[in-house]
């Protein structure tokens, strides 16, 4: 247990404060058991660090493990948790949680054993608390957390501090609020580089390499996630990684279930389980015409890349601008909002709002007599009326 603590305070005294995501606030720290899902390389670790830097520093109180660590190999989770507990621990920080292979019981034995004990774990996007076999879904307060904002990574580069703009505000007082983030910072001088290695906080170890360590991320989900989370055959690991490759070559794709299944050599159910899966890891955006009952075996009508990054990631050169935009709309606002595809125009944002994206000089034709209907525009600083510059939406989390 002493090379656990030594591993902790060495991680505590390389975390830096100097930049602090704004999800750190929507936690509930206060729970007994709190989980944070998200897709591997948004920044979960470091949050946790963060955390524990600001509220007990190098306190023996408080206990940060990976759960891939070595020292697992011979030790329960459970007789740690007991043993830090009866050494005056409090608050217990568990990273990677999905790859102990007995987490879901021995957390829900911990969480029923040690009242005193505050339990704080993170995992993959496609960990299933209410699924597995200890359902958790009664004791663990969940979130989610995505990669960074546009307005995030401003702030972590340009060292602004911006603060979170609702959907609401955007609509209604787009021009003023423009105007006052102008005054501060260019942001269109640094949308480009955030389309291309923004999203994930990683870019801050060398952006040379960024799309090369994208691309093992992305590996990693694939060959090690989807098996060990998702049952999926290692044997069909190739199969995920040919759609994949075929959705990125054509988004937003719109699937053909009959000629993609004919083309990789599956099933119908087995292809669309797939597609969930991949939706599920946040690799793809799945959008539906509507949003009520979705099931794993429901086509999706339309499919996007989850983020810019990953596009710029797996088709070099190749993605066109207007790809890029619709991208950036759909990831910024899947996280806080309903995003559909409409009869008309490109998404439908909550059932109410409707929006086109485009350049500076997208018409909206389409949209022009519709309530409540917009135009994203790329390329432009202040908009006019409904009218809205598109790199705004970035400041919505």
């Amino acid at each position: 247990m002493e090379t656990l603590f030594e591993k902790h305070q060495q991680k505590i005294a390389a975390t830096q404060l100097t930049f602090v995501r704004s999800f750190m606030d929507k936690v509930d720290w206060d729970e007994r058991l709190v989980g944070i899902k998200g897709a591997r390389g948004i920044g979960k670790t470091t949050l946790l660090l963060q955390h524990i830097k600001q509220n007990w520093k190098f306190s023996r109180e408080a206990l940060f493990v990976s759960l891939d660590n070595i020292w697992f190999s011979e030790n329960r989770l459970v007789d740690l948790a007991d043993r830090f507990v009866k050494q005056g621990g409090t608050h217990l920080f568990l990273d990677e949680v999905h790859k102990y292979p007995n987490w879901a019981q021995e957390l829900k034995n911990i969480y029923d054993d040690l009242p005193t004990l505050h339990i704080v774990f993170t995992s993959s996007s496609l960990l299933e608390i209410l699924n597995s076999k200890a359902d958790l879904s009664r004791r663990a307060v969940m979130y989610a957390m995505q990669g960074l904002s546009f307005r995030e990574f401003l702030n972590l580069t340009q060292g602004t501090n911006f603060p979170v703009v609702s959907f609401d505000d955007i609509i209604t007082q787009h021009i003023d609020i423009a105007h006052n983030i102008v005054d501060q910072v260019k942001p269109l001088q640094f949308f480009d580089e955030y389309l291309k290695l923004g999203y994930y906080p990683f870019f801050r170890e060398g952006k040379n390499k960024f799309h090369q360590k994208l691309e093992e991320v992305i590996n990693l989900i694939l060959e090690i996630e989807l098996p060990q989370l998702r049952q999926v055959d290692v044997a069909y690991i190739i199969k995920l990684k040919q759609l994949l490759f075929i959705i990125s070559e054509s988004v937003p794709f719109i699937p053909n279930v009959t000629k993609l299944s004919e083309r990789m050599g599956i099933n119908r159910n087995t292809l669309l389980s797939y597609i969930h899966f991949l939706g599920e890891a946040e690799l793809i955006h799945n959008i539906f015409k509507q949003t009520d009952g979705i099931s794993r075996f429901q086509k999706p009508n339309k499919i996007f890349l989850n983020d810019s990054n990953i596009n710029l990631a797996l088709t070099p050169g190749k993605t066109e601008v207007g790809t890029l935009r619709e991208t950036f709309f759909a990831n910024q606002l899947k996280h806080e909002h309903q995003v559909t595809l409409p009869a008309k125009g490109d998404f439908l944002i909550d059932g109410k709002w409707l929006f086109e994206v485009g350049g500076q000089n997208k018409t909206g034709k389409q949209i022009a007599n519709i309530p409540h209907s917009f135009i994203a525009a790329d390329d432009i600083e202040f908009g006019t009326d409904r009218r809205i510059p598109l790199w705004l939406f970035g400041f919505g989390y």
